[in-house]
């Protein structure tokens, strides 16, 4: 008796160790910000941007990492970024703060000029306007479905950025994918630029594909929240479980996407084994 009293003490001391672990390295994995760097490489890219640096911001969700975003922003200063591309929900419709991520962005153009698109939680809220005000006084382009031309060493790129398609009333009816491929259409008609799209979800993947895109930076999925040793994401917004496109690069043709696995957390209070990260991306030629 007392031999089985003492077998499950030590089985119930280990559980206990293990579960203690999990929670130590599950706390420590939702704060510990990391930089990861992709190098694109294009014949189509101009020279003048070989060697150009965007840092890729997706899903803040009003996260705050260290005080007031200090670490966010000391990490995004010392990426040395020519621009700064934020891919959509600075703010969680849930809880909603728009100082902060208002603070955060008038901080971050102070690095880098920023470029925005909106997310599906920009369109839930009645506050979007506000937010989208703050964010132009501060000196961000918000590209609501808009093209523009970035300059480097005398040469040009495309960037261009899309609206969450949740902002059309009708989107449900049409499908994401067709409101999303009837505006790259327009803005991909242009010219044969090398063309960034800035766009928040990263399953319409073969719509970018289709329009030509050269790079995609993308978020929403968030990594896929639970990523499992083996098995990878667990399950990702619009995608439901296992998902295709939740966090790194894919390839199709000649169009890269770049999904970003975030910083925040919205309906999951956590994430596991799945940490907040900045996306820093070099071209290459």
């Amino acid at each position: 008796m007392i031999a089985k009293n003492k077998k499950r003490i030590i089985v119930l001391t280990i559980l206990a160790i293990v579960l203690l672990m999990l929670i130590v390295w599950t706390v420590w994995g939702n704060t510990a910000l990391e930089l990861n760097t992709y190098t694109i490489k294009s014949e189509k890219l101009p020279k003048g941007f070989s060697g150009y640096r965007i840092a890729h911001i997706s899903d803040l969700h009003n996260t705050e990492i260290g005080d007031c975003n200090e670490k966010l922003l000391d990490m995004l200063l010392e990426a040395e970024p020519n621009i700064i591309a934020i891919t959509g929900d600075l703010i969680d419709s849930r809880n909603t703060d728009i100082e902060i991520a208002l603070h955060f962005v008038g901080q971050a153009v102070k690095i880098a000029p920023c470029y925005y698109v909106t997310g599906n939680h920009e369109a839930r809220v009645s506050e979007y306007n506000k937010l989208k005000s703050g964010l132009m006084e501060l000196g961000v382009v918000v590209l609501e479905n808009m093209r523009i031309e970035l300059e480097n060493s005398g040469e040009s790129i495309a960037l261009l950025g899309v609206d969450d398609p949740s902002f059309q009333t009708n989107y449900l009816l049409e499908g994401e994918e067709s409101v999303i491929k009837t505006k790259l259409q327009t803005l991909t008609s242009e010219n044969d630029a090398y063309t960034v799209l800035l766009s928040h979800r990263p399953e319409l993947f073969d719509t970018y594909a289709e329009n030509g895109v050269d790079l995609v930076l993308s978020g929403h999925a968030h990594g896929g929240q639970f990523r499992l040793p083996f098995i990878g994401s667990i399950f990702a917004p619009n995608q439901g479980l296992f998902p295709e496109f939740a966090a790194g690069l894919y390839t199709h043709n000649r169009t890269n996407m770049i999904v970003s696995r975030g910083i925040g957390n919205s309906l999951f209070p956590f994430r596991f084994n799945n940490r907040p990260e900045i996306v820093l991306i070099e071209l290459a030629n």
